[in-house]
């Protein structure tokens, strides 16, 4: 999914989305152009895409959903529902989420959370894991970031244990309240980390481009 946020980097786009079904949310569709990929599907208000764009796809023939501007959900509400409706097992790689507007980038994080998908916000410049309930994750880091943080995205998060890591954690809670779990780092000499928890929602985040966030 490609959103309205900042623009991510074209050759990073083009590799994201090989192998991969494109939906352009709204202004996300500039991105798709941008970068030279034409989308499976359109879906927004039309408020924020350019005219232009919104011609283009059209003489394409891209498939649209169009919705008002006055409406109770956002366009990537919208989106995930319908991806959902047709394929629970689909795992989201939301681009155009960060940058811009706080407010719409911190819904949309939320939306994807909730959405009951699996899936991140990333870009060239950052990356984060959304994680639901009891979960379990292990990875290679191909570049190594310059930050690793936790987010606690519900009220508490339990059982964390957090290896690869300069500051590991072992079955320990982690919770909103207390900013414990920030600019961390992988270990010295690790690229890889293994993250687990029992209860919560949490949002693990990598950055490895500040200069231009």
């Amino acid at each position: 999914l490609a959103a309205g946020g900042r623009q991510p980097e074209k050759t990073w786009l083009r590799r994201a989305a090989e192998h991969r079904t494109l939906w352009a949310i709204d202004r996300g569709l500039e991105s798709f152009f941008a970068a030279g990929l034409v989308p499976e599907q359109l879906i927004g208000d039309g408020d924020s895409a350019s005219p232009e764009a919104w011609k283009k796809a059209l003489s394409i023939c891209i498939p649209v959903e169009r919705f008002p501007a006055e409406k109770d959900y956002t366009d990537t509400d919208l989106a995930l529902k319908k991806i959902k409706a047709d394929n629970q097992s689909a795992f989201i790689i939301l681009t155009g989420g960060f940058g811009g507007r706080f407010d719409h980038a911190f819904t949309t994080m939320y939306s994807l959370l909730n959405s009951g998908l699996s899936g991140c916000l990333a870009d060239e410049k950052e990356c984060l894991i959304l994680l639901n309930g009891s979960s379990s994750i292990e990875a290679h880091c191909l570049k190594i970031p310059k930050a690793v943080s936790l987010l606690p995205l519900s009220s508490e998060v339990n059982d964390v244990s957090f290896s690869g890591v300069h500051w590991p954690l072992e079955v320990s809670s982690i919770s909103q309240s207390k900013t414990l779990t920030v600019s961390n780092r992988l270990a010295d000499g690790s690229n890889a980390y293994r993250l687990t928890f029992s209860q919560g929602s949490l949002g693990l985040y990598f950055v490895w481009d500040e200069a231009s966030l």
